[in-house]
């Protein structure tokens, strides 16, 4: 008889359980879902938080507004899935196409580099996953942004348009003749190793404005470059870091 009410009460518990399923559980959208999500977007921010502190500020960034934009774009949205557990880790990640996203670190340093604030208008050369153009967005007032990849730049407007990064405007060309129509720019990232620096970059930046490009020495590797012209035009060029980045590639936009 105990083992008979024991079954019994085993049913009723089930019978309770599976009738409160439909609250529970409604396709993608339920309450179990949106706990998990929480919690990942939690799980994410923490995450965050820590490469900030032990990969940016332990290595000695110092900006404000440079840590503060580091510390609120979603990384892991810029990184594929398949990488994802690994988007705050201290090292870049494809993104496909032979492409990477860059370190945070270097993301960091660069922007810190670049020493721009909410009036200026700047270009990005280099797209990539986007990440490093949303970084920017948080500081300065427009950024104008080219990618060669069709395939990659096409992802990155949809995602940074998503994301509400409504201040970046996405061009499909060759970075290396920059964006004419649209200069002369307060400062120009370039995110991919060039050979040299362009020469079409130097004449689009403004009077009093900075480039922080990569370029190739001989030594495998790349010198991270500070580009600076004076209010005459005259160009200062100081030697910073080694870094490694993809190479730079020129002509026609490349569709995949």
């Amino acid at each position: 008889m105990k083992f008979l009410a024991l079954i019994i009460i085993v049913i009723i518990i089930s019978c309770i359980f599976y009738s409160f399923r439909p609250f529970v559980n409604r396709g993608d959208v339920s309450i179990a879902n949106g706990k998990e999500a929480k919690s990942k977007a939690e799980d994410y921010a923490q995450q965050r938080e820590m490469m900030v502190e032990q990969q940016i500020v332990a290595r000695g960034i110092k900006s404000k507004k440079v840590l503060d934009a580091m510390n609120s774009v979603p990384r892991h949205l810029f990184v594929p899935v398949v990488y994802r557990r690994g988007s705050y880790f201290d090292q870049p990640l494809p993104i496909g196409s032979g492409q990477a996203i860059s370190q945070p670190y270097i993301v960091a340093l660069m922007t810190e580099m670049l020493d721009v604030g909410n009036d200026d208008i700047v270009l990005e050369i280099g797209t990539g996953s986007g990440y490093q153009a949303a970084v920017l967005s948080t500081i300065v007032k427009k950024l104008y942004t080219i990618e060669i990849i069709e395939e990659l730049g096409m992802q990155a407007a949809e995602l940074l348009k998503s994301q509400e990064f409504d201040n970046v405007e996405v061009r499909i060309s060759d970075g290396g003749l920059g964006l004419p129509e649209k200069a002369p720019f307060d400062a120009i990232i370039v995110t991919a190793a060039a050979s040299e620096i362009p020469d079409p970059l130097i004449k689009q930046l403004k009077p009093g404005g900075r480039m922080v490009i990569p370029v190739d020495n001989n030594y495998y590797s790349q010198d991270l470059l500070i580009v600076e012209k004076d209010e005459d035009g005259n160009i200062e060029i100081k030697n910073t870091i080694l870094v490694r980045f993809v190479p730079l590639v020129k002509g026609e936009k490349i569709t995949e």
